[in-house]
């Protein structure tokens, strides 16, 4: 390759990263303007609640209060200003009644996770470090599950204490960023079902779609990243179908790793969701399949009712697809093949 040639390719991709870091500047900018935003309006909501509940929000006057809030927000503003949302906004002032003791720098997501802590003085600290440390939501939520606070006040060695987190959960990437959830939510814009998803997942589960519903035996689809959201925890399933042969939901997940006993526990909390939440009378319980997409093998899991799953596993399984046919078709080989183009 000729030097002319090479300093063309390098004037080139020193000109992507200008234009690329101006964009990752003016997202970051756009993000934080949204988010500082949305936590003023949500604790203004709080406040206005709690001034019209006052301590009665779960007495009848407050429940009504709350359930007309609901219903008008909702019609005017779209998603959420669920029930539990107002709930949340309302307990967001409560915890932090002054207003310009709040830090900028952290999103309503983050305020979600401050939420969970009782301890006042506890909260403070969590709130300040991720303010001054530049913690994303994921790292604050691991400092509150890993008692951070008391753990720092008992070390010696507290700036050892300090920068493990950067070891144990790496800042994200800024486009995982600046898709929160609740960023959407706020400004009533649709979820892009491929925001959680890598280009080899995308094809997995978009060939995976299209098998299921040209198998032919009583598949429709229903949702792809179907978004749950448990007290402020996010998740997404794959792929939700309704098979109305078995009239029952079908929920996929796709790992590409080995499975763990946490992926089998999570199907089983997005089994008794749909359930308890979205069964309508006359449907048979949900099933959960968990798919393994591995080189050397694929590995399937039905996660069915406790109690039932003989009973539901011959009922279900001559209308589902056999491991053999989902093996040969989530051939992981044949799709690191195509990304490999």
């Amino acid at each position: 390759m000729s030097n002319e040639i090479m300093n063309q390719e390098q004037q080139a991709s020193q000109a992507y990263q200008s234009i690329r870091n101006a964009l990752v500047k003016a997202q970051h900018s756009i993000y934080s303007a949204v988010n500082s935003a949305m936590v003023t309006a949500y604790w203004e909501i709080g406040e206005q609640i709690y001034q019209a509940c006052g301590e009665s929000e779960r007495a009848a006057y407050g429940q009504y209060i709350l359930q007309y809030l609901s219903e008008r927000l909702t019609r005017e503003f779209g998603r959420g200003y669920t029930i539990r949302n107002l709930r949340y906004m309302r307990q967001f002032y409560l915890a932090f009644p002054i207003r310009n003791t709040l830090c900028a720098e952290l999103s309503w997501s983050h305020y979600r996770q401050l939420l969970r802590v009782a301890d006042e003085k506890a909260r403070t600290f969590y709130m300040q470090e991720a303010a001054k440390s530049g913690w994303s939501v994921r790292q604050l939520e691991r400092q509150i599950n890993t008692m951070y606070y008391q753990r720092i006040l008992a070390s010696r060695d507290k700036a050892s204490v300090a920068r493990e987190i950067q070891t144990l959960e790496p800042q994200p990437e800024y486009e995982k960023i600046v898709k929160d959830p609740y960023v959407l939510e706020f400004l009533d814009l649709p979820a892009n079902e491929h925001y959680y998803e890598s280009d080899l997942e995308q094809a997995l589960i978009d060939h995976l779609q299209k098998f299921l519903l040209e198998l032919g035996r009583g598949f429709s689809f229903v949702a792809r990243q179907k978004h749950i959201n448990f007290e402020g925890r996010h998740f997404y399933i794959d792929l939700v179908f309704y098979n109305y042969i078995l009239k029952c939901f079908v929920l996929i997940d796709l790992k590409m790793g080995d499975l763990t006993h946490q992926d089998l526990g999570q199907m089983q909390m997005y089994v008794n969701y749909y359930t308890r939440e979205l069964m309508n009378e006359g449907d048979n319980p949900p099933i959960g399949i968990l798919l393994c997409a591995e080189k050397s093998d694929t590995l399937v899991r039905y996660t069915l009712p406790e109690g039932n799953s003989q009973i539901y596993a011959a009922k279900y399984l001559p209308y589902m697809p056999t491991q053999e046919e989902l093996r040969k078709e989530l051939k992981l080989d044949d799709f690191q093949k195509w990304e490999d183009q």
